[in-house]
């Protein structure tokens, strides 16, 4: 008798199981028996279910946005303050040249960008994340939606953006803005311009970047090249929008030169 033939041994899907590891019950018993408690709904295998959900329900909802950007900043930026009426302006501002604006969909920073986008006649999104203490998504979204993960929130964020602009925040909006950064450097997505907004409050971060990190050789020099550092709004939009016009430019060479090779024009 093999193995396979040993009727301790059961195949579930692509796992082969002996023993002890075989279960007692059906994969089908298992799902329609309701009773006793509720820990599976907690146990790894579902919440692969709830992960793959999150993605659909977000590609589905996302899918046919125009070009966007994403605005980071802390939650905690009261309305009224010099960063919030920034973020307010820099909201504003980029619907004018175009773009429908992401946040992260909480207050401060978050509701300030978006305000300045939805009271200007654009499209308002915001990404929220269910966290521990309440922070509810603020009131001038066109688009809302809530993650329960946070690598499935930053995956939107990527997919969905043509930029990031980032103003002051804590450990939230640094996180977001050195994997956007670490993405873009490694070239798992496609170059698109990171621009921090508040030389007083980022320019010592840039400042060690420059003088600790790059001298250790930890970075490159061109890797510099990535981060863009500014107090005005309006350099906000033309660095993003200057950078999406050399970029189509790029890609529309790119095509010539491919189109050349197809019919077999050299150019010369």
């Amino acid at each position: 008798m093999t193995r396979e033939d040993n009727p301790r041994t059961r195949r579930q899907g692509p796992a082969m199981l002996r023993g002890r590891a075989v279960p007692q019950t059906t994969t089908d018993q298992r799902l329609l028996d309701s009773r006793g408690p509720a820990d599976w709904v907690h146990a790894d295998p579902w919440r692969v279910l709830r992960i793959q959900a999150e993605f659909v329900e977000g590609f589905g909802l996302l899918a046919e946005l125009p070009k966007a950007v994403s605005v980071f900043g802390s939650a905690r930026t009261k309305p009224g303050s010099e960063e919030y009426e920034t973020a307010v302006d820099i909201g504003a501002r980029l619907h004018e040249a175009g773009y429908a604006v992401i946040t992260g969909g909480g207050p401060g920073i978050m509701e300030a960008a978006n305000k300045g986008c939805d009271e200007n006649g654009g499209l308002s999104v915001g990404l929220g994340i269910e966290l521990p203490f309440e922070q509810r998504l603020n009131d001038h979204l066109d688009i809302g939606l809530e993650f329960r993960y946070f690598f499935v929130r930053k995956t939107m964020f990527v997919k969905y953006s043509q930029a990031f602009v980032v103003l002051p925040g804590g450990f939230g909006t640094l996180d977001e803005l050195f994997e956007a950064i670490t993405l873009v450097q490694t070239k798992k997505i496609t170059r698109f311009p990171i621009v921090l907004v508040g030389t007083e409050f980022w320019g010592g971060l840039i400042e060690w970047v420059r003088t600790t990190m790059l001298p250790s050789g930890k970075i490159s020099p061109e890797d510099m090249d990535l981060i863009h550092l500014t107090d005005d709004p309006d350099e906000v939009v033309k660095i993003v929008v200057d950078a999406h016009i050399e970029a189509e430019r790029r890609l529309q060479e790119q095509a010539a030169v491919q189109a050349a090779g197809e019919t077999g024009i050299d150019g010369t």
